[in-house]
């Protein structure tokens, strides 16, 4: 029934879908800058083996023990690759590079109110959380603005690549193009991010010379990785949901024609 129900074309579910889209990208991003670093979680933690020990750098190493901890603003962004992949394909590249460029103005507009809101006077004896909010603007306007680069490069890399792909398979095997340009992108991002925040001394005292940024960095990029592939699935579900709302802007068909009438994937492999 919900198959059914999104398989229904319309300009006024297109608009909704792709509204929906941009909404749940812009979330993520926004919610990602705004708590960014304030915390780090470990998602896992065990011993290693020997054997696995050997084939691993020491830098991600404490002792036998591997533990994986990223920045909690690290949960919500990888949603935005997976959202920019569904976009470039069922709307084209320039409606998934305007959604990047839209972000990256929403984290300017971010930075002034929240600038606006710390300029203003303190009303005392009725604020009931000033020490709260100021630890926020000092970590909103670190991240935000160590980001803004990192995002608007790794966001951009990840949609090029992805039609780059496109072309090259002639829109089949979207694994490749949606593996192939997050993963890329995702260490891009990785990278850069926490290159800037590290030079900027945004990163905790813990957090003193370069081996522990590799290892945030490498952290950072496997939970990425991990996450690419696990959405993969994902992507080849919500594409074949959604099919009928394909736009082919580039040429390129999601779907052929059978004889007969019947809908054929064109992104199965062969």
């Amino acid at each position: 029934m919900v198959a059914d129900f999104l398989r229904r074309s319309t300009p006024e579910r297109r608009d909704l879908l792709y509204i929906s889209l941009a909404g749940l990208f812009l979330t993520s991003l926004v919610l990602g800058n705004v708590i960014g670093t304030t915390k780090f979680v470990t998602l896992l933690s065990f011993e290693m083996p020997p054997w696995l020990q050997a084939l691993t750098p020491d830098l991600v190493l404490n002792g036998s023990m591997y533990v994986m901890s990223i920045p909690v603003g690290l949960i919500a962004y990888p949603i935005t690759f997976l959202v920019t992949d569904l976009i470039s394909e069922l709307f084209g590249r320039k409606k998934a590079q305007t959604i990047v460029w839209v972000g990256f103005f929403l984290n300017l507009y971010m930075l002034v109110l929240m600038t606006l809101a710390n300029v203003f006077p303190n009303t005392y004896g009725v604020s009931g959380g000033l020490e709260l909010f100021d630890g926020v603007y000092e970590f909103l306007i670190a991240n935000t603005l160590s980001s803004m680069l990192a995002y608007l490069v790794a966001q951009s890399v990840d949609v090029r690549l992805f039609h780059f792909w496109k072309r090259v398979t002639k829109g089949k095997h979207l694994w490749i193009r949606n593996n192939g340009s997050t993963m890329v992108s995702q260490l891009v991002d990785s990278t850069s991010i926490l290159t800037i925040l590290y030079l900027s001394g945004n990163l905790g005292s813990a957090v003193t010379g370069v081996g522990a940024l590799i290892i945030l960095i490498f952290n950072s990029y496997i939970f990425k990785f991990f996450f690419a592939l696990f959405d993969t699935p994902i992507a080849y579900l919500a594409v074949w949901l959604l099919r009928d709302y394909h736009e082919d802007p580039d040429g390129l068909p999601l779907f052929a024609r059978e004889e007969g009438g019947t809908d054929k994937i064109a992104v199965q492999e062969g």
